[in-house]
């Protein structure tokens, strides 16, 4: 458990754009939207979400964590994989209510649960006037369905 805290947002939007103290606004679940990339490339590796426990232990450890929405707990990114993320760089966006986390991933350097190294595997796009997925080619890096069929 971890002792870090955060302000609640200035009432000053001026504070709380250009101020030095980081108060991110949670949504009315609790949640921050947290982007995730390389920081070695810039690729954009996940989505996720984060409450202040999350950040707070993001902050505390080095390493990434986040609120897993569909089972309604902490997640450490990587625990059972073994693809940890270190985070080599924290930002927040200008009012607070996102942040950008820059990680170097562990283990099979995969991100996504499928295996492969980002979620963004999938590109949409319209064939023959219709709504199509196709894979951008990428093939997973370990055999997800192995490493996960314990931890379900």
């Amino acid at each position: 458990m971890t002792t870090i805290t955060f302000a609640a947002p200035p009432a000053d939007k001026k504070a709380l754009e250009e101020g030095s103290v980081f108060s991110p606004r949670f949504d009315a679940n609790g949640l921050v939207t947290a982007v995730v990339t390389d920081a070695g490339d810039g690729m954009l590796l996940m989505v996720a979400h984060m409450n202040a426990e999350a950040l707070a232990l993001t902050l505390d450890t080095g390493i990434a964590h986040y609120w897993s929405r569909s089972r309604s707990s902490l997640w450490k990114k990587g625990e059972t994989s073994g693809n940890l993320q270190e985070v080599v760089e924290l930002r927040t966006d200008c009012d607070q209510d996102a942040v950008w986390l820059k990680v170097k991933v562990a283990g099979h350097d995969a991100t996504c649960h499928t295996g492969r190294r980002s979620c963004f595997y999938r590109t949409a796009g319209l064939v023959d006037g219709r709504v199509s997925l196709a894979t951008d080619g990428s093939e997973p890096l370990f055999d997800a369905e192995k490493t996960y069929r314990s931890s379900s």
